[in-house]
Parts: C-alpha cells; sequence; structure tokens
C-alpha cells in the first residue's frame, strides 16, 4: 500500500483507521472519503473527498484524480440498522461495494472490505465456528456479507484483483460512537458505567459473541494488507477475533474498577435475534497459519484501556 482510497472514513472503523494509515504512509498518501464532513482530525489531517459510495462515477474520478494503488472499501450499513432499512442496506452495501470493486479492476489497484461474523447464520456450527463452514444467514446483513465474499473471491479468480478481507467480529472503540451495531452494548456499557454506574442491556445474559479491541483489528487489517499473496490461501473471509464473552463477563469486569456498577436487561427482540443467530466464537486458525494474525487484548486488558481512554474523553 502507498496511495489508498478509504471509503467509509467517518464510521466506526475509517474514523480510527485512517489516522493510523496516515501515520504508517503518509498523510498526503491516504485519501480519505465520506458522504460528509464532521471537521474531523479524518478531514483536516490529510486529503478528503465528499463521496457517495452508490455514485460509480465519482468514485472512480477521486481514485483516478489521487493515483491511488489501494481501495479500502468500508462504506456501509451495520446490522441493526440495515434490518430496520433492507432495501437501503442492500443498495448502499451490494451497490458500493460493487463499484469500489470495479474501481479496483479499471486502475489495476489492491482492495480490502471487511466481513463480519454477521456472514454466518443459525444453522452454522455455534463454537469454534470453522473458516470454511455452511452460511445461510437470516439477515440483510448477513446476506450482504455472504454476497460481498462471494463476489471478491469472483473478481479474484474473474480479473485477477488482489481482494482481501477479514470477517470482523464485535468491534470495540473509546473513538468513535456505536453505529447501529448488534454488538454496541459492549461500547456503550463503558460510556454509560463512567457516566451513570449502571446500563441497561438490550443484549440478554448468557448471549455470547465474538468481539476485538479496535487497535487489534487495525493492525490485522494492515498486516493482511501487507502480507505476501502468494502464502494466502483464503482471501476475503478470514476468521479474526480476541474475545467471546456475554454481558455479566464483561460487567464483573467493570466492577473491578466501578464495584458499585450494575447492569439491568430490557431485552431488544430484533437485535437479540440477530445475536442468537451468530456464533457464540470462531477459530482463526487459517489467520494465524496464513499471515501471523495474533490479537493483543483479551477482556481485561481492553477494559482497563477503556476505562482510561473514556475517562479523558468524558472528563470524569
Amino acid at each position: 500500500m502507498k496511495k489508498i482510497l478509504l471509503t467509509g472514513a467517518l464510521g466506526q472503523i475509517g474514523s480510527e483507521l485512517t489516522m493510523k494509515l496516515r501515520d504508517i504512509y503518509g498523510d498526503t498518501n491516504v485519501i480519505a472519503t465520506d458522504i460528509r464532513d464532521n471537521g474531523s482530525d479524518v478531514v483536516k489531517s490529510g486529503p478528503f473527498e465528499i463521496l457517495d459510495v452508490t455514485d460509480a462515477k465519482g468514485m472512480f474520478h477521486i481514485a483516478k484524480k489521487y493515483d491511488v494503488d489501494t481501495v479500502v472499501h468500508l462504506a456501509a450499513l451495520l446490522s441493526a440498522t440495515a434490518e430496520a432499512k433492507p432495501l437501503l442496506a442492500w443498495n448502499l452495501n451490494m451497490g458500493g461495494l460493487v463499484n469500489a470493486l470495479e474501481v479496483a479492476r479499471e486502475l489495476n489497484t489492491q482492495f480490502f472490505t471487511p466481513s463480519s461474523i454477521g456472514a454466518f447464520g443459525p444453522m452454522t456450527p455455534k463454537d469454534l465456528t470453522p473458516q470454511d463452514t455452511i452460511q445461510r444467514p437470516t439477515t440483510m446483513y448477513g446476506v450482504n456479507k455472504v454476497a460481498g465474499e462471494l463476489l471478491c473471491d469472483y473478481y479474484y479468480h474473474k480479473f485477477g484483483v488482489d481482494t482481501r478481507g477479514l470477517r470482523f467480529p464485535g468491534l470495540i472503540s473509546y473513538v468513535a460512537p456505536p453505529g447501529g451495531g448488534t454488538t454496541d452494548y459492549a461500547v456503550e456499557i463503558y460510556y454509560e458505567a463512567l457516566k451513570n454506574g449502571k446500563y441497561t442491556s438490550y443484549i440478554d445474559k448468557n448471549t455470547y459473541m465474538d468481539m476485538m479491541y479496535m487497535p487489534d483489528a487495525l493492525n490485522a487489517i494492515v498486516d493482511l494488507m501487507e502480507a505476501d499473496p502468494a502464502a494466502l490461501s483464503h482471501r476475503n473471509s478470514f476468521n479474526v477475533t480476541a474475545m467471546s464473552f456475554e454481558p455479566e463477563q464483561i460487567a464483573a469486569e467493570i466492577r473491578k474498577h466501578i464495584p458499585n456498577f450494575r447492569i439491568d436487561y430490557n431485552v431488544d427482540p430484533v437485535r437479540q435475534t440477530i445475536a442468537d443467530s451468530w456464533p457464540n466464537s470462531i477459530d482463526c486458525t487459517s489467520a494465524k497459519e496464513e499471515w501471523g494474525f495474533k490479537a493483543e487484548y483479551d477482556l481485561e486488558k481492553m477494559t482497563v484501556d477503556m476505562l482510561d481512554k473514556l475517562k479523558v474523553k468524558l472528563g470524569v
């Protein structure tokens, strides 16, 4: 990666990945794009362009203008939002992906887009979900992700586009606010613990889901994109994970630092149904063997860092 076009740069992953890539490759070599300008460091610290990813000509024009050699496509509606607006999710998630892949094909660039544990479904093995297994998701988001994995494989085999991707679990970050995902409770709980000393979870107790702290996710993206392509048997859907927990466990970890913290439950049927269709834990052996994936943060280490960083951010 030398000159990178990044879509969805103001989202949960993009707002941090843009800054990390600029630190590594130089501010002027990472062209951030999003559908809005929020005046953040992402906008101010390097090239920024307004882009609706459903605008194929606009995306191609920006990529050509900056002579990019890598496209990182992040723009998408997340799971809960996609379920509320399924037609919009299909048009944005799939239309934007096709446009980004076409840019990569026409300009002969490297390509990355994330997949998700949402690509699995209720028929998928729940524990230590294999890299290669049945995928029959029951949500629009999941359908988008499975279709996206297959489409990226197609562009690699048909056109030789160097496509790569990761199946992310829930991502936890203190930087960007939650963006409509099923696993957002694991971000919100830290904010509420510091602000109010209590949290009402929309996900029920004993609901295990895979999670990852954002620093590990960002490192995984860079490591995969820099990996020797000859070593990659899989390309567009590597399982990656750092931890699996249920709400009571994260609450217990928070109590080590905020002893009076309380968690209650008001289960959201839509997001609970989505969570129940996902794995309890996934197997990331292929990522470890093919390009050396390793997560640094577990629940204990992440909780310490989240609370420390949020205390500063919230002024508490």
